[in-house]
């Protein structure tokens, strides 16, 4: 009895002293693991060609029937391995200045200075206090919170693709969880989890449902009522294992993975439950700007042709900008206060930008060894050996696997739907059905993959390391998979 006493002792002492890896390392090692998947597998390429998408402009695609093996640039073992070093160090730089990463970046860093600006006028915490109070109050406000937002941001994913938009929310709804007695994966996950719900099971998603249907040459946005099923669906599940986790750890907050992180932000950040009841006028005007301006980037990142202006990351990011000079202005902090206030939000987002850069460093090792257009041929062409419903199905787990090396939503329908196209003519599936596979192959895994750049953008905003939320976040993501083929099934039984 005392031996197994002693080894359990022992045990428990080896477990206490565990500590997960932090989340730069993780993607650090990752960037190894993709170095060494470059001597794998044999560096291919398919042609590539301009094509003009219907609403979204000119679009680069893959030619089917193209692939080639090509020569590698370095040949040799020891020329091989200098390459393969440099190229693992020299990738978190390479994603800094990436062109789809870069403007993420950028965003992140303004968009934390235009938010430092805001809650230095004390509207936020203001807001916030009331919100608290009124849920206080009224048990039925408590209840709508978490599912009213989540529907709100879905829809947005849903509509005009909110994905990067996402992410200046986490530094209003972890706090706001917190106050409410929740966690950091609650407050992370209202607006983050919200949006890649709608966007994956999207309805009038123009980077991703917009993209796939006019490389397939299927009729723009057609099937949209099959969708808002799926968007419903989809929502609905996303909403209730949140609300789940929520009230868990509201009832028990030692359940929590991120508890003790909790109780140190707590400890150190805003205080919502106090008795100031302060909202000044000017606070109020803070506010007013603060939506009217969320207002104007609604109607900014709409299509044109729905009567927008098409805006992404840059126009998006010139916006909170100027939100923050107005912000301060409203709310009296003055040119030197402003301009402080700034640079002090900026500077606590550093880290985020550094996550995001050597995330994107994955993507830049494997486009360095051009291996991408290689695994999607080999995928591609086992589909071509199944039935009608298995290779929709297949469809979505090639769709899934592709998207944690393509992670942007346009990009992987360029990259793999003139080739999913013609493939599923010849296997029995309607190309509409092949657009629901990517789709549904490419947003459900955004909310777990580490080479998403707006995922790590959050959690690093979150202070939340991707370890704990990816323990927290795979339950749902099997779901949601599950989800995948038996909309597929159908889809496929019925001709969709």
């Amino acid at each position: 009895m005392e031996t197994k006493e002693t080894t359990g002792n022992v045990g428990n002492a080896a477990r206490s002293r565990f500590k997960a890896p932090d989340t730069p390392l993780i993607i650090f090692s990752i960037i190894v693991l993709a170095a060494i998947l470059t001597w794998i597998v044999p560096p291919g390429a398919y042609q590539k060609a301009e094509m003009e998408v219907e609403g979204v402009g000119t679009r680069e695609v893959v030619v089917p029937g193209t692939f080639e093996i090509i020569e590698r640039e370095a040949t040799g073992v020891w020329p091989r391995l200098r390459h393969s070093a440099g190229m693992i160090f020299q990738a978190p730089i390479l994603g800094f200045i990436d062109e789809d990463a870069a403007p993420i970046i950028a965003f992140v860093l303004f968009i934390g200075g235009a938010f430092a600006v805001l809650e230095k006028t004390g509207a936020v915490t203001a807001a916030l206090r009331r919100l608290v109070r009124a849920s206080q109050r009224s048990k039925a406000i408590e209840m709508m919170l978490i599912p009213l937002f989540m529907v709100l941001f879905s829809l947005g994913g849903a509509v005009f693709g909110m994905a990067e938009e996402t992410i200046p929310f986490i530094l209003i709804f972890v706090p706001l969880a917190l106050a409410l007695g929740y966690d950091s994966l609650t407050g992370a996950a209202i607006p983050f989890l919200g949006s890649a719900a709608g966007f994956a099971a999207a309805f009038f998603n123009p980077f991703t449902v917009g993209v796939a249907q006019g490389i397939a040459d299927v009729p723009l946005f057609s099937g949209a009522g099959f969708r808002m099923v799926l968007w419903l669906i989809t929502t609905s599940i996303v909403v209730g294992f949140v609300m789940w986790h929520a009230r868990r750890v509201r009832r028990d907050p030692s359940k929590s993975p991120t508890a003790e992180l909790d109780r140190r932000k707590r400890e150190e950040g805003m205080r919502l439950d106090d008795a100031d009841d302060t909202f000044t006028g000017r606070q109020r005007a803070v506010l007013a700007v603060f939506f009217l301006g969320l207002i104007v980037l609604v109607w900014g990142v709409l299509p044109t042709e729905k009567g927008g202006m098409g805006w992404y990351i840059i126009e998006i990011a010139a916006l909170f900008i100027a939100m923050g000079v107005v912000m301060g202005w409203v709310g009296g902090l003055g040119a030197n206060q402003t301009s402080k206030s700034f640079m002090d939000g900026a500077k606590d987002l550093v880290a985020t930008a550094v996550i995001i850069g050597i995330a994107r460093g994955i993507l830049v090792v494997l486009q360095d060894g051009q291996v991408i257009d290689t695994i999607l041929h080999g995928m591609a062409s086992a589909l071509a050996e199944m039935g009608s419903a298995g290779a929709a199905m297949a469809m979505f787990g090639t769709q899934t696997a592709i998207n944690f090396f393509v992670p942007s939503g346009s990009g992987q329908a360029a990259l793999t739907m003139p080739l999913m196209a013609p493939l599923a003519d010849l296997v029995g599936v309607t190309r509409q059905t092949a657009v629901l596979a990517f789709q549904m192959g490419d947003g459900f895994t955004n909310m777990i993959i580490p080479t998403s750049a707006v995922l790590m953008g959050v959690l690093s905003l979150a202070d939340v390391p991707w370890t704990t939320w990816a323990r927290w976040i795979l339950p749902l993501q099997l779901v949601l998979f599950l989800l995948g083929l038996v909309v597929l099934f159908v889809a496929a039984q019925i001709g969709f």
